[in-house]
C-alpha cells in the first residue's frame, strides 16, 4: 500500500497543474490560418501528450504496487505481469513524448533536432520489441516461483540507454539555454533540468527497484515546467496584449497578411472582437478588398482605391521605406468618410501589417472620444510584428517605476525578456552621460523625466525624441517614443536606430541644396529673392496659424527712388548698377537680417534677433544714409517703410507686409515733396 501512496499523490498533483491545460488543449492538433497559432499548439498538444503518457505510467506503477504486495495470490500473477510489461512501455511512451515536446518548443530544424527524434524513435521501438519477446525470453524481467520481480540485463541496459540518452539532451537544452538570452534562457534551464531530473531519478530506479522513483522524477519535472515555462508564458503573453492593444488603439481595423499565401486575419474594434481567440481570416486578403471596394467605397474614389490592392503593387511602394500610407472615402450609413490606410512589413519580410483608420474627424479638428473602448487584440505576432519596428522596449510601471526591457529575438523572430529593474527613471538619468551625445544629453534627460512623460500624455496619445547615441565610438541617430498602454497603468517606450533614415535625409538635402539655393537667389544683387521671401512668408505663417507667436519680427519695404529716369537717361547698366549699390546699402545695415529682391527696384528685409531688438536705430541709420545719399545727389535714394507682427491683431503675415508697404509709399511722397 506504501508502495501505491506515492504515485497516487503523483497523480492527483500532476491533474490539479495541469488541468487548465488538458481542457484547453487537449490531445490533437487544431489547424489555424495563422502558423504562429499551428506552432503554439503543436507545442502545447505535444506537452499534453507528455503528460497523458506521465498519467499512465503513474497509474501502471501505482496499481502493479497495489497488486505486488499480494503476489501470492496467483489470480493476481498475470495481471502483475502485463502490468509490468505496460511499467516499461509507458517509460518508454514518456522518453518518446518529452522528446518530441522539447524539440516542437526549440522549433529548430537541422540535423542535431532531426538525430534526436531518429534515436528516441529507435530507443522506443527496440523497447517495445524487446517487451514482446520477452515473454519467451526474460531479457528484461522475470517472476520467479515466489512471484518475485527479478529485473534482467535487458532491463539495466534499457535503463542505462535511456539515461545516457537524457544526458544527451540535457546537454544540448543547456548549450541552447547558453545562447539565449532573458526568460527564455531560464525556461530552456527549466527544460534542461527537467531532462536531468527524469534521467537521475531513473538511475535511482536501477538501484532501488521496489520504490517509485522514476514516478518521483516525472512529478518534479512536470511542476518543474509548470513553474518556469507555463506560468512565465501566460505572464508574458499578458504583457503582449497590453503592448499590441496600447500600439494597434488609433486604428479601426488591422489585417495581418501573408505575403506568399494573402491569407489573412484581420482584428477590429468591434465588442466582438474583445477576446483573444475572436478573430476573422480569409484566404486571399487582395481579392476580398476589391470585392468590398465596389460595395463601400465612395463612387469617385473606387479607381483610386483599386490601384493600391495588388501585393506586387504594395511591395514596390514599400520599397526602401518603413511604411506607406494613402487615404480615400468610404460609405458609412451612405455617408462619405476619409478613411487613412497604413501598410508596413514585418522584419522578417514574411507578412504584411494593413492598418485601417478612421480620420474624418481629425481632417474637420473635431476631436473623437474613444476612451471607453478597449481592444485586447491577441499577442503573439501581432505584438511581435508591430514591436519589430523598434530594436528594444520598456515596459514601465507608472506607479513604481519598476519595468522591463525586451529585445527583438532576431533567431526565434519573437520578444524576448532582455532584463528588468525597479527604478526606470532613475536609472536612465544614470546611464544617459554614459550612452547619449553629450550635446543632447539635457534634451533626453528633461524628456526622460517622469513628471515630463506624465504631462506630455496628458495632451497626445504619443511623444517622441530624436538625439545621437554612442555606438562604438561613433555617433547613432536614435528615436525614442513613448505611449501609454491601453489600460493606463504603463509606459510602452519604443527605441529605434533612425541613422539611416536621418544620413539618407541628410544626403538628399545635400544633392539639392545647390539648386535651391540657386532657385532662390537674385542673379543681379546675389541677395534672396522673391521666391525665397515667399516661402520665408509661408513658414512664418504657419507658426502663426500653429499658434507659435513667440518670434517677434518686424518687415521692413524699401523702394528706389527714380529708377526708371536712371534707365531711360543713363542706361540699363546704370540702372543695374544702382540696384546692387541699394542692395549693398541694405546688407551693411541689416546685418543679423535676410534682404530680399522682390520686384525691380523693390526690397524686403525681414527683421528678427538683435536686428529686430535694434530696428528703430536701424531705420534711423537707413534714412540718415538716404538723406546724405540726397545731399550729396547721389542716385542710391530709397524710400522705407516698417511694421511690427503684433500677435494680439495680426492673423496674417501679409497685414504687416502692407502696413510696411503702405509706410514706404508715405516715405517716397516726402522724399519727392523735399525736391
Amino acid at each position: 500500500m506504501l508502495y501505491a501512496i506515492t504515485p497516487a499523490s503523483m497523480l492527483i498533483l500532476n491533474l490539479i497543474l495541469n488541468w487548465e491545460l488538458f481542457t484547453t488543449y487537449g490531445f490533437f492538433i487544431r489547424k489555424h490560418s495563422d502558423r504562429t497559432h499551428d506552432k503554439q499548439n503543436l507545442v502545447n498538444v505535444l506537452y499534453n501528450r507528455f503528460l497523458l503518457s506521465a498519467c499512465l505510467y503513474i497509474v501502471v506503477d501505482m496499481t502493479w504496487g497495489l497488486l505486488y504486495e499480494h503476489k501470492e495470490v496467483s489470480a493476481f500473477f498475470p495481471y502483475i505481469y502485463y502490468l509490468t510489461v505496460f511499467y516499461f512501455m509507458f517509460m518508454l511512451l514518456t522518453m518518446l513524448t518529452w522528446t518530441q515536446y522539447m524539440v516542437a518548443y526549440l522549433d529548430k530544424s537541422g540535423w542535431r533536432t532531426n538525430l534526436l527524434i531518429h534515436l528516441v524513435w529507435a530507443l522506443f521501438i527496440t523497447g517495445v520489441v524487446c517487451l514482446i519477446l520477452n515473454r519467451s525470453y526474460h531479457f528484461m524481467f522475470s517472476y520467479n516461483d515466489k512471484h518475485e520481480y527479478i529485473g534482467e540485463v535487458g532491463r539495466n541496459i534499457s535503463f542505462l540507454l535511456q539515461i545516457a540518452f537524457y544526458a544527451v539532451i540535457t546537454t544540448y537544452m543547456m548549450y541552447v539555454a547558453h545562447n539565449s538570452t532573458g526568460r527564455q534562457k531560464t525556461r530552456y534551464k527549466a527544460v534542461a533540468g527537467t531532462s536531468m531530473v527524469l534521467g537521475i531519478f531513473l538511475t535511482f530506479q536501477i538501484i532501488y527497484a521496489l520504490f517509485p522513483f522514476y514516478a518521483l522524477g516525472l512529478l518534479i519535472g512536470v511542476c518543474l515546467i509548470h513553474s518556469f515555462v507555463q506560468t512565465s508564458e501566460k505572464k508574458e503573453k499578458e504583457v503582449y496584449n497590453h503592448i499590441a492593444s496600447a500600439m494597434a488603439e488609433d486604428y479601426d481595423a488591422i489585417f495581418y497578411i501573408d505575403i506568399e499565401s494573402c491569407e489573412y486575419q484581420s482584428f477590429s474594434k468591434s465588442k466582438e472582437y474583445m477576446d483573444i481567440e475572436s478573430i476573422e481570416t480569409g484566404k486571399d486578403f487582395f481579392t476580398d478588398a476589391l470585392k468590398s471596394i465596389d460595395e463601400c467605397v465612395y463612387s469617385e474614389d473606387i479607381e483610386y482605391a483599386k490601384s493600391f490592392y495588388n501585393k506586387e503593387t504594395m511591395l514596390k511602394n514599400l520599397e526602401g521605406r518603413h511604411s506607406f500610407s494613402f487615404k480615400y472615402r468610404i460609405l458609412i450609413n451612405n455617408e462619405p468618410r476619409y478613411f487613412l490606410f497604413t501598410m508596413m512589413q514585418d522584419r522578417n519580410g514574411k507578412y504584411l501589417i494593413f492598418y485601417e483608420k478612421d480620420i474624418e474627424d481629425e481632417l474637420n479638428a473635431e476631436k473623437v472620444q474613444k476612451e471607453n473602448q478597449k481592444q485586447t487584440i491577441t499577442f503573439g505576432q501581432i505584438a511581435e510584428s508591430l514591436a519589430s519596428v523598434y530594436d528594444v522596449i520598456y515596459y514601465v510601471n507608472i506607479a513604481d517605476s519598476s519595468y522591463i526591457c525586451y529585445q527583438t529575438n532576431a533567431i526565434y523572430g519573437q520578444l524576448e525578456v532582455n532584463r528588468s529593474g525597479d527604478d526606470f527613471f532613475g536609472e536612465s538619468l544614470i546611464n544617459i552621460p554614459k550612452i547619449i551625445h553629450k550635446q543632447d544629453c539635457e534634451r533626453v534627460s528633461t524628456f526622460i523625466k517622469k513628471e515630463n512623460m506624465i504631462s506630455a500624455m496628458k495632451k497626445h496619445k504619443d511623444c517622441s525624441i530624436n538625439y545621437r547615441m554612442i555606438v562604438s565610438g561613433k555617433d547613432q541617430y536614435t528615436r525614442m517614443t513613448v505611449r501609454k498602454s491601453s489600460d493606463g497603468t504603463h509606459f510602452i517606450i519604443g527605441v529605434e536606430n533612425i541613422d539611416n533614415e536621418i544620413q539618407k535625409e541628410k544626403q538628399r538635402i545635400k544633392e539639392l541644396k545647390l539648386e535651391k539655393e540657386l532657385a532662390r537667389r537674385d542673379e543681379l544683387t546675389g541677395i534672396k529673392n522673391k521666391t525665397a521671401y515667399i516661402e520665408l512668408e509661408t513658414s512664418m505663417q504657419g507658426n502663426i496659424d500653429n499658434g507659435v507667436d513667440y518670434l517677434n519680427f518686424a518687415i521692413v519695404v524699401c523702394d528706389m527712388n527714380n529708377l526708371k529716369h536712371i534707365n531711360d537717361t543713363q542706361g540699363h547698366s546704370a540702372g543695374d548698377e544702382c540696384i546692387q549699390a541699394s542692395a549693398r546699402l541694405l546688407c551693411n545695415i541689416f546685418v543679423h537680417s535676410p534682404v530680399f529682391r522682390v520686384g525691380g527696384d523693390e526690397f524686403v528685409v525681414f527683421l528678427h534677433g538683435n536686428d529686430y531688438s535694434a530696428r528703430n536705430e536701424l531705420m534711423d541709420k537707413l534714412r540718415s544714409q538716404v538723406q546724405e545719399n540726397k545731399k550729396k545727389h547721389s542716385r542710391i535714394i530709397l524710400a522705407v517703410g516698417m511694421a511690427e507682427y503684433d500677435s494680439e491683431n495680426d492673423s496674417f503675415v501679409s497685414e504687416v507686409f502692407e502696413r510696411a508697404d503702405k509706410e514706404m509709399y508715405e516715405d517716397k511722397k516726402k522724399l519727392k515733396s523735399r525736391g
